[in-house]
């Protein structure tokens, strides 16, 4: 009987430490980022105010977690509404016939300390490409409400040519790299 116990008590343990622990993204505490150079001598910074996301997790931590991410491209945010209504056209993103970028992962490997690798498809107009990203994990607490929420963040580049951004294609006013700088706080479903 005894034996029959303990092998109980570890296989209900081992269902809960491999269960699957879903996450959303707060927009309250996230941010969708983007910098580029212009002109060769300056910046322009600017945002995504429509974002949502996702993620599936087997405890508190980014262990082979499957995340998903979408932006509403249609809610750039340069501070400048000339500008912004040039990057949602034709000759950028061309919002009107692909409003969403998307990036789901492929898979997620644990560098050190709270660094991980994250490989997924990027999906900005009509071109879905992989990419392999590193995310800093900032961890789980509580917030105010008693909820669990998870921090992480990942700074990267990617060059817009890939995509079919295909204004000004020598980079000579608008680089071909682009900065992304995301900040993520999900909150435990």
């Amino acid at each position: 009987m005894k034996k029959v116990l303990l092998t109980f008590a570890f296989t209900l343990i081992s269902i809960f430490s491999f269960a699957q622990v879903d996450w959303a993204v707060d927009l309250m505490h996230s941010s969708v980022n983007f910098n580029i150079k212009h002109m060769g001598i300056s910046f322009v910074q600017g945002r995504f105010d429509k974002f949502d996301g996702k993620a599936a997790t087997k405890g508190n931590n980014l262990d082979n977690a499957d995340l998903s991410f979408h932006v509403d491209v249609n809610t750039i945010n340069t501070g400048v509404e000339m500008r912004d209504k040039h990057l949602k056209n034709a000759d950028f993103f061309d919002a009107e016939k692909y409003p969403t970028m998307t990036f789901v992962t492929g898979s997620i490997t644990k560098e050190k300390n709270n660094t991980y690798i994250l490989k997924g498809k990027l999906t900005i107009k009509d071109v879905t490409k992989e990419i392999s990203v590193p995310v800093t994990f900032g961890g789980v607490t509580k917030n105010q409400q008693g909820k669990e929420v998870m921090g992480i963040q990942t700074t990267f580049k990617i060059n817009r040519l890939d995509y079919n951004i295909k204004y000004d294609p020598t980079g000579a006013g608008v680089a071909k790299d682009v900065d992304v700088n995301l900040y993520f706080e999900l909150t435990k479903l």
